[in-house]
């Protein structure tokens, strides 16, 4: 008699799993895909080709000086106001978002991709409390849907661990600038991959340092790259939104 040897427990798989690698798919459509971060404008800027390792630099300063403090920090906040049905706090914390965000293309950008990725969710997770409550916040002005928010909420709502969710975010954040220098013709396709590796380090400390952090903790500090932004923001042709 044959017996099929599984070394795989079926304990050690769960739904879970795949609404992590579902979440954290490129396919998914948050529209990440349409921003930069900046990285066009030094594109056309430079009066050279940008170096692996400034382009490797440029993310690390988003990672450390901004995504960790604030994306990372929301993210952990949201999970707490939700477990104490805090919704008031939840609130609070998508307008400090939302005003932290200096550039106007940027604010826009988050509550377009925070909306987007809210709705998307809603397709396929009914009847979800916390879904229901921010949706219905955000039609009746109260909320502006800025992205870590819903993506915490979305996230939560597929019972996804509030570290799991930080770890999705900045991978999505990274793939997202790395997509753009391959369009741009900055990067190689092997080279983006080592990148994705070489940054794994410095996307695992960062959530693990920031995501639970008290909200009045949050900050950023990163001023030449929001002037970047800000110079992105008045091109007259562009390829991406930021």
């Amino acid at each position: 008699m044959h017996t099929e040897n599984n070394n795989v427990s079926h304990t050690s798989i769960s739904i879970e799993d795949l609404s992590f690698l579902q979440l954290s798919d490129s396919f998914f459509p948050t529209g990440l895909y349409t921003t930069s971060n900046g990285l066009e404008h030094l594109f056309y800027n430079k009066n050279r080709k940008l170096s692996y390792g400034e382009i490797l630099d440029f993310i690390n300063a988003y990672l450390v000086q901004q995504i960790g403090p604030t994306d990372c920090c929301v993210i952990g906040n949201v999970y707490d106001c939700l477990q104490k049905k805090d919704f008031a706090s939840l609130l609070d914390l998508d307008n400090t978002y939302y005003f932290m965000r200096l550039v106007d293309e940027t604010r826009s950008a988050s509550t377009r991709s925070g909306i987007q990725f809210l709705r998307c969710v809603s397709t396929f997770v009914r009847e979800n409390e916390n879904l229901t409550f921010y949706s219905k916040s955000i039609k009746d002005g109260l909320a502006k849907g800025v992205f870590p928010v819903s993506y915490a909420i979305g996230c939560n709502s597929m019972n996804l661990t509030k570290e799991r969710s930080g770890l999705m975010l900045l991978y999505g954040f990274v793939v997202s600038v790395i997509g753009a220098a391959l369009r741009l013709g900055i990067l190689q396709h092997f080279e983006g991959q080592m990148m994705i590796n070489e940054l794994k380090p410095v996307m695992l400390s960062t959530v693990l340092k920031n995501i639970k952090q008290p909200a009045d903790e949050m900050w950023q500090f990163i001023p030449q790259l929001d002037i970047i932004q800000m110079h992105h923001e008045q091109m007259d042709s562009k390829m991406f939104i930021t």
